[in-house]
């Protein structure tokens, strides 16, 4: 132990850092190449050029992204391998075909359709180039079930059997992995918030360019196409939300309890709390502000109905898995990343069709609203915050547990790490992180700096040959 630091509180640490940066860029790069798709497939139908250079332009940014997200995630499989030996060996013969299906399939796929794409703008008819990138979008998506079909067991295990000799899982139904109820409530989710997190972050960057007067057009479509996109994902997240939510009340009623912050049985109906001040040694709120129904109304979608609370949901936990656990998940963190989760998803909905409603043909005054430019502007963080949000629930609401009801976070922390090595190697990650969201933002905000009309540093759009004359100095 360094500092009152322990070896398991480093390792989380660690864990949370790793995939939390990784999924700012995952949804970011799956949501681009939709956005991407629907633009040159704009350009395909209506000829128009400017969609072409929409392509192309937002394509550049896309391709950032995946390159970032590739990176990231080659790190965190170090880690898997460095800090949670004990739960990489538990479960290997889980993870090793869904994650070698992503790799060999899904992966080589977008790999191989985002080269393709790159560099056969004037080799195929516009149709067949549209294509694609719309394979390039299928392969990315693929990718995000395979992963997630992976992370839903460990909220939910399907298919497995314990081998009584080696103590590990072993994978005995291939089909009950990947049709795990919880995997497609989760995907919807993830997948309809990174088409939010694309679609805002085109909008709102073309929102800055658009108040420096920057090809104000150009700009402008961009900003509807993404609004048009993000106003549609919001309403999708919400509502596949709300399937997640009542799938969680029964599956994980511990995180459902804490998310809600409720330590005793609540009345029939059930308020919702707003806000309210969690005392986590006592299991006491108080100062809360309660919206009457409302916790009911969402829980069971009717009008009355009592929700159980966290104190009565360890009792159960106690007698099913034994009492020598804390059984308890972190409230406060569970309970305000929701709320901040779901008022970013409200907002985001609300800004959306506001924008969208100001620049529409027959009155656009967008241009005249430079408050509601400001806010669009802005709000292209807003998703990255929401996505964090959500996946702190996710990771951190089925605590103690790696593998639900199996597997123990504490079991799952290489046996032969310490502490000094995880102090050493978050330092390291946290650098190399840091190092690698400079150069995406740097890099994004150069391309927006040049426009649709500036040079390129490469033109990907056509193939050159290395060893031409011109290509050496004379």
């Amino acid at each position: 132990m360094i500092a009152g630091l322990s070896v398991l509180s480093l390792a989380r640490f660690q864990f949370a850092m790793t995939t939390v940066f990784h999924f700012f860029f995952v949804p970011f790069s799956i949501g681009m190449a939709l956005v991407t798709a629907i633009m040159e497939t704009r350009y395909v139908r209506t000829k128009n050029e400017m969609y072409k250079k929409m392509t192309k332009f937002w394509g550049r940014i896309f391709l950032l992204s995946f390159a970032v997200g590739v990176v990231t995630g080659i790190i965190q499989e170090f880690q898997f391998g460095m800090n949670w030996s004990n739960y990489s060996r538990f479960m290997g013969d889980i993870f090793g075909a869904p994650l070698a299906i992503e790799a060999l399939l899904a992966f080589f796929m977008e790999s191989t359709f985002i080269g393709l794409w790159m560099f056969t703008w004037d080799r195929f008819k516009p149709a067949a180039h549209a294509a694609l990138i719309w394979f390039v979008w299928l392969g990315t998506t693929l990718s995000a079930i395979w992963i997630l079909s992976a992370n839903s067991f460990m909220q939910h295990p399907t298919g497995f059997a314990i081998n009584q000799a080696t103590g590990r899982v072993k994978l005995v139904n291939f089909m009950a992995v990947i049709s795990n109820p919880q995997l497609w409530v989760e995907f919807p989710h993830v997948v309809f918030g990174a088409f939010v997190t694309a679609a805002f972050a085109v909008s709102g960057m073309s929102a800055w360019r658009i108040l420096k007067h920057d090809h104000v057009e150009f700009y402008k479509k961009s900003m509807r196409i993404g609004l048009t996109i993000g106003l549609v994902a919001s309403i999708g997240v919400v509502a596949v939300g709300d399937l997640q939510t009542r799938f969680m009340m029964n599956d994980q009623p511990m995180k459902f309890a804490a998310t809600e912050g409720i330590y005793k049985d609540t009345k029939d109906p059930a308020p919702w709390a707003v806000v309210e001040l969690i005392d986590t040694k006592n299991h006491t709120v108080k100062d809360n502000v309660d919206v009457p129904y409302l916790l009911s109304l969402l829980s069971y979608h009717k009008m009355s109905g009592s929700v159980k609370g966290m104190d009565t949901v360890n009792k159960e936990l106690e007698k099913k898995y034994g009492a020598n656990k804390n059984y308890y998940v972190p409230v406060k963190t569970l309970f305000w990343s929701f709320r901040v989760m779901a008022g970013i998803g409200t907002g985001l909905i609300i800004g959306a069709a506001a924008v969208l409603w100001f620049s529409r043909k027959k009155k656009d005054t967008i241009e005249n609203k430079r408050w509601l430019l400001y806010l669009t502007g802005l709000a292209l963080w807003l998703p990255f915050i929401a996505n964090t949000a959500g996946w702190f629930i996710t990771e951190l609401g089925r605590y103690p547990w790696v593998v639900y009801g199996l597997y123990t976070i504490a079991d799952a922390v290489s046996p032969t790490t310490t502490a000094g090595e995880l102090l050493f190697t978050n330092i390291v990650y946290f650098l190399i992180f840091s190092l690698l969201g400079g150069v995406m933002i740097y890099y994004s905000h150069r391309v927006l700096v040049k426009g649709p009309d500036g040079p390129l540093d490469t033109d990907y759009g056509v193939a050159k040959d290395p060893f031409a004359k011109e290509a050496f100095a004379k």
